[in-house]
C-alpha cells in the first residue's frame, strides 16, 4: 500500500500483520480521492476505524489541514504512528486510541469537513456512529460523510439519522456511500 498523490506521494505504508484490518486497495483509494479532492484543501479530516491510517494520510498528503485517526487495535495504532512519522505528517495528525464512537467526543473542532469510516464489514457499527454524529456540533450540513461498506450492508436507516444518501460508488466487492447532514 502506498500514498497515491501529494506531498508523501509514492511512499509505501506499513500495514498491520494478520487479518484484523482490511486496507483499501490503491485503485479504490485513487477513485475515492479523485471524488474527494475538491473538498480536501485545508480540510479537517476524520478517519474512523483507521487501520494502518492510509486514508487519513492520503488526505493529509493531498492538502488536508489536520486529520484525526480513531483506532483501538494495538498493532494498527503502531502502524498509524510509524506511517505518520515516515511520511512526516505527525504534526498535522491526532491519533485517538479508542473506539470510533468514543473518539468522536474527543474531537473539538468548529467543523469537520470530511468524516470517513471503514468499519469491519457487516458488524453494524455504521448505525451507532451515524447516530452519534447526528448530535455532534462539528457535524454540519457542510460535512461530507463517507462510508466504506460491503455491498450487502443495509443502510436503510440513513434518512432516519438525518443523513440522506447523496451519492454511491459501487466496486466489485464493496462500495462508498456519500451523505451529508440534513
Amino acid at each position: 500500500m502506498r500514498v497515491i498523490a501529494g506531498t508523501a506521494r509514492s511512499l509505501r505504508l506499513k500495514t498491520p500483520e494478520g487479518t484484523d484490518t482490511r486496507p483499501t486497495t490503491d485503485r479504490i483509494k485513487e477513485t475515492l480521492f479523485n471524488m474527494l479532492q475538491p473538498y480536501l484543501n485545508e480540510a479537517v479530516f476524520v478517519d474512523l476505524f483507521s487501520g494502518s491510517g492510509g486514508i487519513g494520510i492520503e488526505a493529509l498528503s493531498r492538502g488536508a489541514r489536520h486529520a484525526y485517526f480513531a483506532e483501538n487495535e494495538k498493532k494498527a495504532l503502531s502502524c498509524i504512528r510509524e506511517n505518520l512519522q515516515f511520511t512526516h505528517l505527525t504534526d498535522r495528525a491526532t491519533v485517538l486510541q479508542t473506539d470510533a464512537v468514543s473518539a468522536l467526543y474527543s474531537i473539538h473542532e468548529k467543523e469537520a469537513d470530511i468524516i470517513f469510516m471503514d468499519p469491519p464489514y457487516d458488524c453494524g457499527h455504521e448505525e451507532r456512529v451515524l447516530q452519534t454524529l447526528s448530535a455532534l456540533p462539528y457535524v454540519t450540513e457542510n460535512t461530507l460523510i463517507v462510508l466504506e461498506t460491503s455491498l450487502k450492508t443495509d443502510l436503510s436507516y440513513l434518512e432516519e439519522w438525518g443523513f440522506p444518501l447523496e451519492k454511491e460508488k459501487v466496486y466489485k466487492t464493496n462500495r462508498h456511500i456519500f451523505c451529508r447532514k440534513k
